[in-house]
């Protein structure tokens, strides 16, 4: 059997003043296990070396399997979902070595606002046998077995198919889209940070104007100081000037009252004389 879904990516990218409508790309998988990570059975001599087996594999490889496996049940209408966790969790995945530990699983439930809990999906896999006590990790498997509520038995013994160009094409169109993901995912992230350089430039260029205005502010009021000091001053040369004038005709008027005074003096000395003169000869 042949496993058939759509891989749905959407990048947005911004600029440096405003966003950009989301590109959608899409890409049609028609997918059965790889030739050399996914043969036809997996190793094991118990369903649970199986299940190992599974889970060792990449989130990709893992989907492969389980939808090749689930297709006919829920694989098929949860085949975009499925895919959508296998980008997450490749993102997630800080070490790239396939492997969640419990911390990026629980990233990985809050993503897609999962009600199950990591402590929750153990318990029901360990419940149905599927792992024993001491596993750590989380593997995509394990969470599609349990959100899912599928025989993980069925699972790990499912047909595969056996179409070996088909298996070669679809994973070279795989590891292309992948490819592609992580380069639009590295464009948006570009945009983004060339985003908050512009935002931050434009606000030390908000700043700087800011501070012109306030420094062209400052010398406006400086020469309005400046202005009013000199009028002040103006007004205080002018009062000075004219008290110089007051006192100047004080003086002079004070000089003319002098000279006639001085005048009517002599005329009452020459008067007094001519008198004296006059009387002279009577005495006599």
């Amino acid at each position: 059997s042949f496993v058939v879904f759509c891989l749905f990516v959407v990048v947005q990218t911004t600029t440096s003043n405003k966003q950009q409508p989301a590109e959608h790309q899409f890409v049609l998988f028609r997918l059965t296990p790889m030739s050399e990570e996914n043969p036809n059975e997996l190793p094991g001599s118990t369903n649970a070396e199986k299940l190992a087996a599974l889970c060792s594999r990449s989130f990709s490889a893992q989907a492969v399997w389980f939808l090749n496996a689930t297709w006919d049940t829920i694989g098929e209408k949860e085949a975009e979902n499925i895919w959508n966790y296998v980008l997450k969790a490749n993102e997630i995945d800080l070490n790239k070595d396939g492997k969640l530990n419990e911390l990026e699983a629980h990233r990985l439930l809050e993503a897609f606002d999962e009600a199950m809990t990591v402590r929750e999906m153990r318990a029901y896999l360990r419940k149905h046998g599927a792992i024993g006590e001491s596993v750590k990790e989380v593997q995509l498997t394990h969470w599609w077995v349990s959100k899912y509520q599928v025989d993980w038995e069925k699972v790990v013994n499912a047909s595969q198919g056996d179409n070996q160009a088909e298996i070669a094409e679809a994973s070279r169109l795989l590891e292309e889209c992948q490819a592609a993901f992580e380069h639009c995912r590295q464009a948006a992230e570009a945009a983004r940070v060339a985003l908050e350089h512009a935002k931050r430039s434009e606000s030390d260029a908000k700043a700087a104007e800011a501070e012109a205005l306030a420094r062209e502010d400052a010398a406006k009021q400086a020469e309005e100081a400046a202005l009013a000091r000199e009028a002040e001053a103006t007004a205080s040369a002018e009062q000075a000037r004219r008290r110089d004038e007051a006192a100047a005709a004080a003086a002079e008027e004070a000089r003319r009252d002098e000279e006639a005074a001085s005048a009517a003096e002599e005329a009452a000395l020459a008067r007094e004389a001519e008198a004296k003169e006059a009387e002279a000869p009577f005495k006599a």
